[in-house]
């Protein structure tokens, strides 16, 4: 069975060669007195070949120019013999028949090569695209390939310490040689260190799988409220100075409060410890739009620069006794509420930890 182009292809030689034969025929029928009607039908030779040469390029341009010349040059030679000045003028019309043919052709032909050419570099792009697209997805799967390495070795580093501490402490109370005073040190040694790993296993789930956000209307200031009052404890025994800033007041924001509540906490405890002679800790809330920023900025040594955007990353720690996915859920929780989490070295010392979520409004 023909396909589609082929098919297309036989109707348009039919057509012109429908429109060459049917203008013959009506210069043959039609008597020679009618010469408008001979004028207007000679025209219509350039129907078909610049059809032709617009459809298949100056070849058939000029193939459809010499099948018109075939057709007409018998009807000049028997109607117009008497007229040689009006014969001469046919046989120049036949050369402009040649003429428009090949031009149109070569235009056709230069269209079609520049078309032809388009669509080559479209192909090309595509490909190439095409091939960005899955050296992206390869990325990707390397990239949770390595975090997923990453994060076993961390986690391995982390348990071994803990495991070491219990079995060195176990190992020496199966011996019996301990008195009832370093029976009790060791036995605090084994439990402080099954208590770091259940915190490290607990903030791993928390990580690994995190509660989708049950969003509601809050306020923020009692959302503040009640984190600062959490940490009020712990800021007193480092005589640290808890600066809570609201602006405007009366706002509110579209949140899952626990979560958020959970995030401003651990920036609050780690600015709290990075501050061991105390000092001001400042928990600022704006609107930004329809945004709400919160900071918490304290003045602690900060980080070294080559590691602010290591913070966020799941085991990375700067504290002796840190699991190093505190920042890492907090950073996730904040992304699910699509919002963002940030870190930066304030130029006076100490550091600035900016949380942005959508979903504020002032009810001032």
């Amino acid at each position: 069975m023909p396909s589609l182009p082929a098919r297309n292809t036989r109707v348009q030689i039919i057509l012109i060669v429908a429109g060459i034969v049917g203008t013959s025929l009506a210069h043959y029928v039609t008597p020679s007195s009618l010469i408008l009607w001979h004028n207007i039908f000679q025209r219509l030779y350039y129907l078909p070949i610049v059809y032709a040469a617009v459809s298949f390029g100056l070849v058939a341009g000029l193939l459809a120019a010499l099948l018109s010349a075939i057709c007409y040059i018998p009807h000049i030679v028997m109607a117009w013999h008497d007229y040689p000045g009006y014969v001469i003028n046919q046989y120049a019309e036949i050369v402009l028949f040649f003429l428009v043919g090949a031009t149109t052709g070569l235009l056709a032909d230069e269209q079609r090569k520049k078309r032809a050419e388009l669509e080559e570099t479209a192909r090309q792009l595509e490909k190439a695209n095409q091939e960005l697209r899955d050296s992206s997805e390869h990325l990707k799967r390397a990239d949770r390939l390595a975090a997923i390495g990453n994060l076993s070795a961390g986690l391995a580093h982390e348990i071994r310490n803990p495991l070491a501490s219990i079995e060195g402490a176990a190992g020496i109370l199966e011996s019996g040689q301990v008195g009832e005073e370093q029976e009790r040190e060791f036995l605090g040694i084994i439990k402080k260190e099954c208590r770091r790993m259940n915190r490290l296993l607990g903030d791993l789930l928390d990580f690994a799988r995190p509660r989708r956000p049950q969003r509601q209307r809050i306020s923020v200031e009692i959302l503040l409220d009640s984190v600062m009052s959490l940490v009020a404890h712990a800021a007193e025994s480092k005589t640290i100075h808890l600066i809570k800033e609201v602006s405007p007041p009366g706002g509110t924001l579209d949140c899952d409060g626990e979560q958020i509540k959970q995030v401003i906490l651990n920036l609050l405890l780690n600015a709290i410890q990075a501050m061991p002679n105390g000092g001001d800790v400042r928990l600022v809330a704006r609107p930004e739009k329809s945004d709400l920023r919160i900071e918490v900025i304290d003045r602690g040594n900060g980080v070294a620069p080559e590691n602010v955007d290591k913070m966020f990353n799941p085991f990375f720690t700067t504290k002796e006794n840190g699991t190093g996915l505190g920042l890492a859920v907090a950073h996730q929780i904040v992304s699910q509420h699509g919002g963002t989490l940030q870190a930066r070295n304030n130029p006076d010392g100490g550091m600035t930890f900016s949380i942005l979520i959508p979903g504020a409004r002032d009810n001032a």
